[in-house]
């Protein structure tokens, strides 16, 4: 097992098994020394997505727990991948998108919940990258929220 998912045990999260995409594109691509991923949706531990518009049915802790488990499910599809998690050299960019109503402007606080995680289990070197979060009126499977990832990887 890698040290990655060494971490991730001992925080109590266990990875799933990468879903298959919901449309026509590539799940990941490996582009030389980055992998990109993409869009993942806030999937639960039961494995059904986490819903709602943040601000109108749910509130930004709500949101912020639905970007945790991107987070988690952007590694489930790293893990994938590359087969071992200990190849990612550094996140470099998130992008995010929240599942919101007209007027909501804490986008950034919601995506906290995947830069916090990422922190945690990667450490500050590893882990301060780029990000936009912006809101959105809908997205798949009515989830409340999306994320994208770019990670520098090794051979």
């Amino acid at each position: 097992m890698s040290q990655i998912e060494d971490k991730l045990q001992a925080m109590g999260i266990i990875l799933p098994d990468a879903p298959a995409p919901l449309g026509n594109f590539l799940p990941f691509l490996i582009d030389g020394s980055h992998l990109h991923i993409s869009g993942q949706i806030s999937v639960g531990l039961d494995g059904k997505p986490i819903t709602g518009q943040i601000g109108a049915d749910y509130s930004v802790e709500h949101g912020y727990e639905a970007a945790r488990f991107c987070a988690i499910n952007l590694l489930a599809r790293a893990r994938a991948a590359l087969g071992d998690l200990d190849r990612i050299e550094r996140l470099i960019k998130l992008g995010g998108f929240i599942n919101s109503e007209a007027g909501f402007s804490q986008h950034p606080k919601v995506l906290n919940g995947a830069s916090d995680l990422f922190a945690e289990i990667l450490g500050p070197d590893k882990a301060g990258h780029v990000r936009f979060a912006v809101g959105s009126s809908s997205l798949p499977a009515n989830a409340s929220v999306e994320i994208e990832a770019i990670f520098r990887i090794t051979d």
